[in-house]
């Protein structure tokens, strides 16, 4: 029997309207676009606006990438979405964007691995093709983290930002993911988190305590050691070597890691996609924007190799390297 393999056959991406500078964020707290640009990369961020949804910029990127597909959302298979800020508790974000698609009946779910959770999402559907169960698969990654920053933290307020982006994926007889990696380690909670829940409870501050923490340099030196194994990890899994990857998407967090993991791979930055500068970090919707916006400004063409890789809060980690 002929392997069958899980191949993008199309992208799609959404971003708010408000869009917030780096010189705007002076006014509210004590930073500077110098000091935000030079350490992060970041230039500028979207913001929801007020009754804007994860799900309201989900469906929007999945309709873009269902039309450029050419496929219905009634010939899905199943629909996985990387969110770590759904809707509501329940039912899924996933569920929500699938009645407002069309998609009734097929399978949906959220997948919650910060902002791995695109990648994960990715892997997930991959293996339902693989596996002969779904022939064709929407995976979108979407968030509004800016509903969970506090804005008087300078550490943090700078580095997020709100968006979505989708693809979809179809079954082939011809290669397309080579190989997904995924990987966790949750004894690296504190360091990047998100302290309150339904069941742990809310506490008694401003937003019912629902807010980023994070230790930014130890998450730096975590997350450029593991991004450098996972690159080893992916190359190997898939049987390929550095130089015949020929393009770099990765998540779009930080400036210094995406240059440390292009080092890594002794890629070009010319080579590497980066997108932070505009929309700075949306979790798990920053690779699928940046694979978009590769896609979309014609940089990324048919038969590429592509490694996508990505790091989060948990901590989670995960890859893909794909021939587009």
């Amino acid at each position: 029997m002929a392997p069958i393999y899980s191949r993008i056959i199309a992208t799609g991406s959404a971003l708010p309207e408000r869009v917030v500078s780096n010189t705007d964020l002076e006014k509210i707290v004590d930073t500077s676009d110098e000091w935000i640009r030079t350490r992060t990369g970041i230039r500028q961020r979207h913001i929801a606006a007020d009754g804007e949804t994860t799900g309201d910029l989900a469906f929007l990127a999945a309709q873009r990438a269902l039309d450029e597909a050419g496929v219905k959302a009634s010939e899905l298979d199943l629909i996985v979405l990387g969110t770590t800020t759904p809707d509501i508790i329940f039912p899924s974000t996933a569920c929500l964007v699938q009645q407002r698609l069309g998609a009734n009946g097929c399978a949906a779910f959220d997948v919650n691995a910060a902002c791995s959770g695109f990648m994960y999402a990715l892997g997930i559907a991959d293996k339902f093709i693989r596996s002969g169960q779904s022939k064709k698969v929407l995976v979108i990654g979407a968030e509004t983290l800016t509903r969970m920053i506090d804005w008087n933290d300078r550490e943090t307020c700078v580095l997020f930002g709100d968006g979505a982006g989708a693809v979809v994926l179809e079954a082939s007889s011809e290669p397309g993911i080579h190989a997904t990696c995924m990987h966790a380690d949750g004894g690296y909670k504190e360091l990047l988190w998100n302290p309150v829940g339904v069941s742990a409870g809310f506490k008694d501050e401003p937003n019912h305590g629902v807010r980023i923490k994070m230790a930014g340099r130890e998450v730096f030196k975590v997350a450029v050691k593991t991004l450098d194994a996972l690159v080893d990890e992916t190359l190997q899994a898939a049987g390929m070597q550095a130089s015949q990857i020929d393009w770099l998407i990765p998540h779009q967090a930080n400036l210094r890691i995406i240059e440390a993991t292009a080092k890594r791979l002794a890629m070009p930055m010319e080579r590497v996609i980066v997108t932070v500068d505009q929309h700075a970090n949306t979790s798990s919707g920053s690779v699928p924007l940046a694979l978009d916006y590769a896609v979309r400004s014609g940089k990324v063409q048919r038969g590429q190799n592509l490694l996508l890789e990505a790091f989060g809060g948990g901590f989670t980690w995960a890859s893909a390297l794909l021939r587009y």
